[in-house]
């Protein structure tokens, strides 16, 4: 399933104001600590509307990035760590209950005597795994095994709706199986990427050599040479975004011909899906074809290093100090920049809420997500529906047979808040308190047979695809729903003392954000069932596609660090989804208005405040490297961009702020893109 997701002052008047209605008493929910007057908002509104805030936090040393989110996230882990610990230290747990899960997983991780004693004996197992391979033929069904338990190879795979029949679900087949974060980092002559690749080398030896694998030098050469051929046959980010491009629904016989050296039977058993998939879609079939010859050229010795490899580098967090503090120098510093990691118990919260999430998740709710905030958010969100609805009504752009068919979509949008009504059952998941490897790989395969376990079932519109603990949020094209899990609407993204301005720019932007990756360059191609289909007279989608380009060229002059631009293919569909959104917050919220004015509040009219809560939902401070790698991979722009870019198109910005020509915020009204 392809998931789009979000998911960030000068007091006084401003010439070209509006009038607003007196004074409430309510508070703005606008952090005025943090504004910088040394900025104007016509010039740099994300460095106006928190100046002081950048200039004065400094990133955690444990993080590669900080800002509002973090925070929110920071929030949310300190909350589950109480119920953890308290599940942790519950010693009249019942076996098999979710108390003594979480508390057991979470006595694993923190236990670093015994993980130090242990090593690297808890792989003990799959080491002997890849040694045992002798022939070629054996690797299909290794690779599938590694990639059940997350240990990852060439091939990944996964069940996911079809896009063409969303009622069904059907076998994913995408490329995989880099320790790098995506193929530029290998192929790319850049002065940066060389260096990151020459200490990824060391990274690959030492890790190896901490094993106690013989010629780790030369097993370290020859694994990122295979890589590298795999990456070179892989394909680039922009073009795995193409819906239509990357569906290809092959039977198993044409999967077979695909690549006729690997053993696909082995491969599907193993992955259990023998007699279960009829048909698969191979996302990248042109790397399945090259892969097949990278199998048939590299010699069996060089895949059992490189298997050798991935297990040790996807399974070193949980092992001992020695491989903790190695993969941390690689990931942690070199990758992202962070200066120090985590401390243990923070990373075995993250590790409990990737791996238990809706056991962490039902009780987090419990706790800490008041009933009512979730029919504040639905009512919003049910604004926002009508905000689109009379938009799509008043496009001059848009002829009326496409008209009639977005409406059709948009009345077909399911909406999710909080959490799920119906809670996922972990019963068949065993969780040992001195086990942490186990807990992990068994966590990993319980994944896996929960997907396995649709095939051939109806597809479940009640799942949740993020937790309910999650700080973001997502739409899903083929669902055709937007979800809003329970942590994205609390604070420093949401106030609920505060006057609702604030909170339709500050949660707005996301609920209007991700009601428009219905209609961005992906979602757009997909019909209110889910379905892959082309619902666009042809006049449309040039129309469409010309204001992409535009949107394109915008942002592709926009450089986080210097020497370093925004790909504006990658991130069109979410640059779309924020460009939509922060105009939908300002029509949503004269919506849930009813006719009555609009207050000023501590100096800021309800539209300012609306981009205040935008901007300042949106804060956020990144390290060098992290946004090179944010730049290379993520189809989101940087905070920074993802304000400014927006606000730089949307018109009621202009008048909320009098921006005018020779501003650095102005766009020439012809240079704006509006899409919604």
């Amino acid at each position: 399933m392809k998931r789009l997701l979000c998911s960030a002052l000068i007091l006084g008047v401003f010439a070209g104001q509006a009038y607003a209605a007196p004074a409430d008493t309510a508070p703005s929910g606008v952090d005025k600590t943090a504004v910088d007057p040394a900025f104007r908002p016509q010039d740099d509104f994300f460095r106006y509307s928190q100046g002081k805030w950048l200039h004065d936090v400094d990133i955690p040393a444990d993080r590669a990035s900080w800002g509002a989110f973090n925070i929110a996230q920071e929030n949310v882990e300190t909350q589950i760590r109480t119920l953890i610990e308290q599940a942790a230290q519950d010693k009249t747990a019942k076996a098999g209950s979710n108390a003594q899960k979480m508390g057991d997983y979470y006595a694993s991780y923190i236990d670093r005597a015994h993980r130090d004693a242990l090593g690297v004996a808890p792989l003990k197992g799959e080491l002997a795994r890849i040694a045992a391979l002798k022939d070629k033929r054996q690797l299909a069904a290794l690779a599938a095994h590694f990639d059940a338990i997350g240990a990852g190879s060439p091939l990944s795979m996964s069940v996911q709706q079809d896009a063409r029949q969303s009622t069904r679900y059907l076998v994913v087949i995408s490329q995989s199986g880099l320790g790098m974060p995506n193929r530029d980092y290998y192929l790319q002559d850049d002065a940066r990427l060389a260096d990151t690749r020459a200490k990824y080398q060391a990274h690959v030896e030492k890790l190896l050599t901490l094993a106690g694998q013989p010629d780790a030098a030369g097993q370290a050469a020859r694994i990122v040479a295979l890589e590298t051929a795999i990456a070179q046959a892989q394909w680039s980010a922009v073009e795995n975004r193409d819906p239509v491009k990357t569906y290809n629904r092959l039977t198993v016989a044409q999967l077979k011909a695909l690549a006729p050296g690997f053993d696909w039977a082995a491969w599907m058993k193993t992955q259990d899906i023998a007699g279960k998939a009829d048909a698969v879609n191979v996302e990248q079939p042109t790397y399945v074809q090259k892969l097949d010859g990278i199998v048939a050229t590299t010699p069996v010795d060089t895949w059992k290093s490189y298997f050798t490899f991935r297990v040790l580098s996807v399974y070193a967090p949980y092992l001992s100090q020695a491989f903790v503090d190695e993969n941390f120098a690689f990931r942690g510093m070199v990758l992202s920049g962070a200066k120090v990691n985590r401390p243990t118990e923070k990373l075995a919260i993250a590790q409990i809420n990737r791996d238990l999430g809706e056991v962490v998740g039902k009780v987090y709710v419990e706790h800490y997500f008041p009933a009512e905030r979730r029919r504040q958010v639905e009512e919003m969100v049910h604004n926002f529906l009508l905000a689109y609805k009379d938009s799509i009504e008043t496009l001059d752009w848009m002829t009326p047979e496409t008209k009639k068919q977005a409406q059709a979509k948009l009345a077909k949008i399911a909406v999710k808040v909080g959490y799920p009504d119906k809670w996922r059952d972990y019963s068949s998941l065993a969780v040992k308190r001195a086990d942490l490897v186990g807990n992990v790989m068994r966590s990993r395969a319980f994944a896996h047979r929960y997907a396995v376990a649709k095939l051939g079932k109806p597809v479940d519109r009640a799942e949740w695809h993020m937790t309910p603990q999650t700080v973001n949020a997502y739409y899903s094209p083929e669902m055709n729903e937007v979800v809003f899990p329970a942590a994205r609407l609390q604070a420093p993204l949401y106030d609920a003392d505060a006057e609702p301005a604030i909170n339709y720019g500050a949660v707005g932007i996301s609920i209007g954000h991700e009601i428009s990756h219905a209609f961005d360059d992906q979602g757009a191609q997909y019909d209110g069932d889910g379905n892959l289909r082309n619902w666009w007279t042809k006049e449309d989608g040039e129309k469409f596609a010309a204001k992409g380009k535009v949107l394109v060229a915008q942002y592709a002059g926009y450089s986080p660090v210097e020497g370093y631009h925004l790909n504006g293919e990658l991130t069109l569909g979410e640059n779309i989804a924020d460009n939509a959104g922060a105009i939908m917050a300002s029509r949503a919220y004269k919506i849930s208005l009813h006719g009555k004015p609009a207050p000023v509040i501590d100096g800021f009219t309800a539209e300012q405040r609306i981009f205040m809560g935008l901007a300042q939902a949106r804060r956020g401070k990144a390290r060098d490297a992290a946004l090179i790698a944010q730049v290379k991979s993520d189809p989101h722009s940087p905070s920074e961009f993802r304000v400014n870019g927006s606000l730089r198109n949307h018109p009621g910005f202009y008048d909320a702020f009098d921006v005018k020509p020779g501003d650095r915020m102005y766009l020439a009204p012809q240079d704006r893109v509006v899409f919604w």
